[in-house]
């Protein structure tokens, strides 16, 4: 395999979506015009079997645990209960491969399949984050305050744990095949079965078949564009961690850095155990001084999309426009009290150092490099530097490295020896972390050639202000892709990035709401390609619930168009700036 390791710094541009703009591709029966094939239109059909799937329905390996009638309403947790309108359809609950593992504990994969009665003839499989774990609601929805998703649209969802229990227990890693059902065999071992499931229901298999997800989900749809590529004709790729290993080490790197910055001693509650503590990493760049950081990068970027508008759309041109020792002033040595109105050469140091990417002692880059953006200020920016390093990239050292160890003080890492497990096997681990997590051999990101000649699409988003996984990654693959195909990857697969979002929409001063599915629907079957789509901000009364984090001038319904990397929305030099139609893709 080719493991892709070096410091690549791309660039992107703009923003996430919910009314959608497309403009058609020149398409003819059966082609699209350019030597690929064109996938018909999904029929729709009723649901004609519900109650008495657990009884009738076989398959391998496959119990049902119930099945019910769930009325249309709203549907969700927190802020998706008051948005989130879910059709009449048949609640399946289930699992797959049950057994005894390591430790004689209890494995299955566990799952949830929504089937609507009024089925548009097409199937999505939910790919979950983290480190899965548990049976998220089959929604299928993307983007920061979701209004819709697959099953609102009319498509039958499945959602699974991935093959194990348990979202913040990391010890499964120490089960040989916990690890491949995690990596990726769990989708391909729950993809026929609920197309059979589907069959059963509806009286016909689904005519098409999408998957898709954000961070690991957005691994997942990834390994699948890779590994199961005859099985769907949609991916829909979300800030992907398809690089997880790499970037959870990356992360414990910087965090010796942090804690010389922050105040000595500080602390505050492990927020998953009350009665625990971690550092208080905070204080080493406190909101105030991120805001400052974020406020330079505005004063040089900002315009160069033509708009002074608070968002950063030529992500490209930003990274050499800003120097982040020139452009935010030095703190006098021995000043005093911080303010946030300047930052030390020692935070300057670490924070160019996280930007650029951390290497090992032998010179192997870890993980990518980060663009400079707005987003530095979100909180989940600081969640994920901060925080999160500390309690979650700790599992690493369970599910990546080969032996599994435990991690007890990530802030003594050996990150040479750290780097060197995540591509290590022994007699127990045949493969290694880097072959089960990232698309690997000849399931390369690049070996997608037969995907694209059948017709199948790919679209990528990504948050250029996300912290622990890269937009410059999915920028570099995006570009890995294009060059595998010759230079038209754009023929089936696009990346829109999303300047100022946080991890998977979680904030920032950006516009993240969007109906990513749409317009890959439409693409695949229509053969209507996504030049363009429209975001949305979410301010005061946005029925999904407002982003605390956007600036205070902007419209509480801005609107900006996401274009495909590597064009950028340019401001037309006149009309309401507030408004996606006064900017255009170039």
């Amino acid at each position: 395999m080719r493991n892709l390791k070096p410091n690549q710094h791309f660039a992107g541009v703009l923003s996430a979506l919910a009314a959608i703009t497309l403009v058609a591709c020149s398409t003819s029966p059966g082609s699209d015009g350019l030597g690929m094939a064109k996938l018909s239109e999904a029929k729709p059909a009723t649901l004609s079997a519900c109650a008495q799937l657990p009884a009738s329905f076989k398959f391998d390996k496959t119990r049902l645990e119930s099945a019910e009638n769930i009325a249309a309403g709203k549907l969700g947790a927190g802020a998706q209960t008051t948005a989130y309108n879910a059709p009449e359809h048949c609640l399946v609950k289930g699992k797959m491969h049950e057994r005894k593992g390591v430790n004689d504990q209890d494995f299955a994969i566990q799952f949830e399949m929504r089937l609507p009665k009024d089925w548009n003839g097409r199937f999505y499989y939910q790919a979950n984050g983290g480190i899965d774990g548990v049976v998220q609601l089959a929604l299928g929805a993307h983007g920061g305050g979701p209004l819709t998703g697959a099953l609102a649209q009319g498509f039958a969802v499945i959602s699974s744990d991935a093959g194990h229990t348990g979202r913040q227990n990391p010890r499964f890693g120490e089960d040989p095949q916990a690890r491949a059902d995690y990596g990726y065999l769990a989708v391909g071992k729950l993809t026929p079965m609920a197309k059979q499931l589907i069959a059963a229901a509806y009286g016909k298999a689904p005519d098409r078949s999408y998957i898709g997800g954000c961070s690991n989900g957005g691994r997942h749809a990834m390994i699948a564009a890779s590994r199961y590529q005859n099985d769907y004709d949609g991916f829909l790729i979300g800030a992907p961690g398809y690089r997880l290993p790499n970037a959870a080490v990356a992360q414990m790197w910087a965090l010796p850095g942090w804690q010389a910055l922050a105040t000595p001693g500080a602390s505050m509650t492990h927020p998953f155990n009350p009665s625990a503590t971690i550092a208080n990493l905070n204080t080493a760049l406190s909101p105030a001084e991120r805001q400052t950081v974020a406020t330079a990068i505005l004063g040089k970027c900002d315009a160069l999309d033509g708009a002074k508008d608070g968002l950063v759309q030529d992500t490209a041109a930003c990274q050499k426009a800003f120097d982040l020792n020139r452009d935010v002033a030095t703190c006098a040595s021995g000043s005093g009290a911080r303010n946030g109105s300047c930052l030390s050469a020692e935070q300057k140091t670490q924070l160019t150092a996280v930007h650029t990417g951390g290497k090992t002692r032998g010179g192997s880059v870890l993980y990518s490099s980060f663009p400079w953006d707005a987003g530095i200020s979100a909180a989940n920016w600081a969640q994920w530097k901060f925080v999160n390093s500390q309690i979650l990239d700790p599992a690493a050292g369970y599910i990546f490295m080969t032996p599994p160890r435990s991690i007890p003080n990530p802030f003594a890492l050996n990150v040479d020896e750290a780097y060197a497990a995540i591509y290590a096997t022994n007699a127990a681990f045949p493969e290694s972390a880097n072959t089960q997590i990232t698309p690997p051999g000849k399931f390369s990101p690049e070996n997608l050639i037969p995907l694209r000649q059948r017709g199948a699409k790919i679209l990528a988003y990504h948050g250029v202000s996300d912290a622990i996984f890269s937009h410059d990654d999915t920028a570099a693959w995006i570009n890995r892709v294009n060059d595998s195909q010759n230079g038209k990857a754009a023929e089936f697969a696009r990346y829109y990035p999303v300047p100022g979002m946080a991890h998977c929409g979680a904030g920032g001063p950006t516009v993240d709401q969007f109906d990513p599915l749409t317009p890959l629907v439409n693409w695949v079957e229509r053969g209507v390609a996504p030049q363009q789509i429209i975001a949305t901000a979410r301010g005061t009364g946005n029925a999904a619930g407002a982003n605390a984090e956007l600036p205070k001038d902007w419209s509480a319904n801005r609107t900006r168009p996401l274009c495909p990397f590597p064009s950028k929305a340019m401001y037309n030099g006149s009309g309401n700036i507030e408004d996606a139609a006064s900017f255009s893709c170039k």
